[in-house]
């Protein structure tokens, strides 16, 4: 598997050791991480991604020393150095070494993770409604993409599997539903592609938003409005969105069978445009440049 990491000035073939057993990182879980993808040499919306990481770190009281576009330029250059052909996961990070109870008290400090990572199948298989629910925003900080929000969403997708589903749906805490577990929802119905309204439970995903602009661009209605599981039970098609696999088909909700759709299908073939579109820039003095 092709991989590169970069931590403290350098790149480095192998995964750096980072945290130890005091560090609030490592303990406390303070830390933030992004995801975006390079698709056979094309990596779309790379800068959002990078921008978000900096807005995750600000919110759990981290203070990086790195802007997003910083990221951004480390992230390319990482890209470079690998065989372009292939797909990859992009995973830059900002956490806490030493600190003492606040992460303000510690230093935080950036990685990068550039790993091999094929494409799944555009297909991800079935839903079930989960028993567990995303919290409210006063009970955890659901504006960042900080790493120990995941557990949650682990303890929903390994429950769902356990019962011979692939993916669960979450709800908020009003029992409306907020995301799969790990990306977010959408559903079809008489021709229009809807998906929750951000209330501050859930990620407003970069790759959601993209899909919006684009359908809406190709002239198919979007709405973003409350969406409770008995919609889901009446929905046309279901399909989610996300950067592990991107726009994906949902084949079956509880106990119905369900078939990629028209507007899934619109969705993932603007979204793939959107990728084509979306070239990395080949190494050159300007990335070496920002990089010394």
């Amino acid at each position: 598997m092709e991989g590169i990491y970069y931590f403290e000035g350098a790149w480095g073939n192998q995964p750096p050791m980072v945290c130890g057993p005091t560090d609030l990182g490592f303990w406390s879980g303070s830390s933030v991480f992004d995801g975006a993808r390079a698709i056979g040499g094309r990596a779309p919306d790379l800068e959002r991604h990078c921008a978000r990481l900096i807005r995750s770190a600000q919110a759990i009281g981290l203070a990086p020393t790195i802007t997003g576009d910083d990221v951004h330029t480390l992230c390319l250059e990482g890209l470079t150095r690998l065989p372009a052909d292939r797909d990859y996961y992009i995973r830059p990070m900002v956490f806490c070494r030493g600190g003492t109870i606040l992460p303000e008290t510690g230093e935080s400090l950036f990685t990068l993770a550039i790993f091999e990572m094929p494409m799944p199948n555009e297909n991800a298989g079935k839903a079930t409604l989960s028993p567990f629910r995303r919290p409210a925003p006063d009970m955890a900080p659901t504006d960042s993409k900080a790493g120990w929000l995941y557990p949650n969403s682990q303890r929903a997708r390994r429950e769902a599997m356990e019962r011979g589903f692939n993916l669960a749906v979450v709800c908020d805490h009003e029992g409306n539903v907020a995301e799969f577990s790990h990306a977010n929802l959408w559903l079809a119905k008489d021709g229009v592609a809807v998906t929750p309204t951000p209330n501050g439970t859930f990620l407003d995903g970069i790759t959601k938003n993209r899909v919006i602009s684009l359908l809406k661009g190709a002239g198919i209605a979007v709405e973003q409005q409350v969406i409770t599981p008995a919609d889901l039970d009446a929905a046309d098609e279901i399909f989610m969105t996300g950067n592990a696999g991107k726009v994906q088909a949902v084949t079956g909700w509880e106990a119905r069978e369900l078939q990629p759709g028209p507007i899934f299908r619109a969705a993932h073939d603007l979204y793939a445009a959107h990728v084509e579109a979306s070239r990395v820039p080949s190494a050159g003095s300007a990335y070496r440049k920002a990089v010394a």
